[in-house]
C-alpha cells in the first residue's frame, strides 16, 4: 500500500462489516478493529487520519470509545464517523453532541459512504496543508519561528524532564546588507536558500531542526547535545557555507560567511533567572553580538555554556 495515502482506523465487532467497508474504502490504507478495546490500542499506535467506529459492540461501546479516543493527547485530534444500524435521530444526535464528524448508518450505501470520508479526508488535508503553511518560511522553504517557538518549548520541556542537555545556535549571515546592496535583491534571495539548504544538508540527527528567524538570520536546535558537540557542528556549518559557491543569474557566482553564537544548557528542575527559555536565546544571542563583533566567520560560546 502507497505510504502517502491517507489512513482509516475501522472498528466494528461485525467481520462482515469490516470486510464491506475495507472493500468499498479500498484506495487508502486500511487498519481494523473487532471491538472497542481493540480500536484504543489501535489508534494510539497507529494515529489514522480518520476512524470509523462502530456504535454497538460487546465490551465497551463507541460512544465510549470516542470518549477515550478524545480523552488522549495523542488522538483527540481525529475525527471519527460514527456507523450504524441505529435508525434513530436521537442516536445520531447524541453521536454528533460528543465530537463524531459525522454518521453513516446501516446498511452501507457504498457511494455515501465513500462520499462521506472523501469529505472528511479533505477537511483533514486542508488543515493540515494550512498548518504546514503556517509553520513554513516561503522563502526558504524551512521552519519559520513559529514553528522553531513550539519545537523548542518542546524540546526544553524534554531535557528539564530527563535532565539532557540542550543547544541552540544564532547564526546570521556576515555582511548580508552590503551583499543586497552589491547584487540586488533577488541574489540575496538566492543566497538565503542556499544558506539554508546548506545548514539543513549538514545537520545530521532526524531530531536536529533549524528555522529561519528572520531576515538574514537562521537558528539552530540541537536537543540531547552538548557544548563539545554542538560547537562541532557550529564549526561544520560555518566551513560548509564558507566554502560554498552561491550561484547567480548568467554564470554569476558569489561567496559569504556566517556568524554563529552558540549556548549549551542542561536546564534545572528549580526555575531561576538564568535558568529559563529566555536566558538560554539571550545566551546565543550575545554569543553571537561577540563573534560578529571579533572579526565575523566564527563561533563563538556563550560564557554560560
Amino acid at each position: 500500500m502507497d505510504a502517502t495515502k491517507n489512513s482509516l482506523l475501522i472498528v466494528d465487532d461485525d467481520s462482515s462489516n469490516l470486510m464491506a467497508l475495507s472493500h468499498i474504502l479500498s484506495g487508502y490504507k486500511i487498519y481494523t478493529a473487532k471491538n472497542g478495546t481493540s480500536g484504543i490500542e489501535k489508534a494510539e499506535k497507529y494515529l489514522p487520519d480518520l476512524i470509523l467506529l462502530d456504535i454497538l459492540m460487546p465490551d465497551i461501546n463507541g460512544y465510549e470509545v470516542l470518549a477515550a479516543i478524545q480523552k488522549s493527547d495523542k488522538t483527540k485530534h481525529i475525527p471519527v464517523i460514527f456507523i450504524s444500524k441505529l435508525d434513530n435521530s436521537d442516536d445520531e444526535k447524541k453521536g454528533l453532541e460528543l465530537g463524531a464528524a459525522d454518521y453513516i448508518s446501516k446498511p452501507f450505501d457504498d457511494m455515501i459512504v465513500k462520499l462521506r470520508v472523501q469529505l472528511q479526508i479533505r477537511i483533514i488535508n486542508q488543515l493540515r496543508t494550512i498548518e504546514r503553511l503556517s509553520t513554513t518560511d516561503q522563502l526558504t522553504e524551512i521552519p519559520n519561528r513559529r514553528a522553531f517557538d513550539n519545537r523548542l518549548s518542546m524540546e526544553w520541556g524534554r531535557a528539564l524532564r530527563e535532565n539532557l542537555p540542550i543547544s541552540i545556535m544564532m547564526v546570521d549571515v556576515d555582511h548580508f546588507k552590503s551583499y543586497n546592496d552589491t547584487y540586488g535583491h533577488q541574489q540575496g534571495d538566492i543566497a538565503l536558500q542556499s544558506i539554508a539548504k546548506i545548514i539543513t544538508k549538514t545537520l545530521k540527527r532526524s531530531t536536529d531542526f533549524t528555522a529561519r528567524w528572520g531576515g538574514e538570520e537562521f537558528v539552530v536546535l540541537l536537543p540531547n547535545t552538548a557544548l563539545d558537540g554542538s560547537r562541532d557542528i557550529g564549526e561544520n556549518i560555518r566551513i560548509n557555507v564558507e566554502r560554498a559557491v552561491i550561484p547567480g543569474a548568467e554564470g554569476l557566482s558569489t561567496k559569504l560567511t556566517i556568524s554563529i553564537g552558540l549556548n549549551s544548557q542542561t536546564p534545572a528542575r528549580i526555575h531561576t533567572p538564568d535558568n529559563s527559555l529566555d536566558k538560554f536565546i539571550s545566551g546565543a544571542d550575545s554569543a553571537l553580538y561577540t563573534a560578529k563583533e571579533t572579526g565575523r566567520n566564527r563561533v563563538c560560546c556563550s560564557n554560560k555554556g
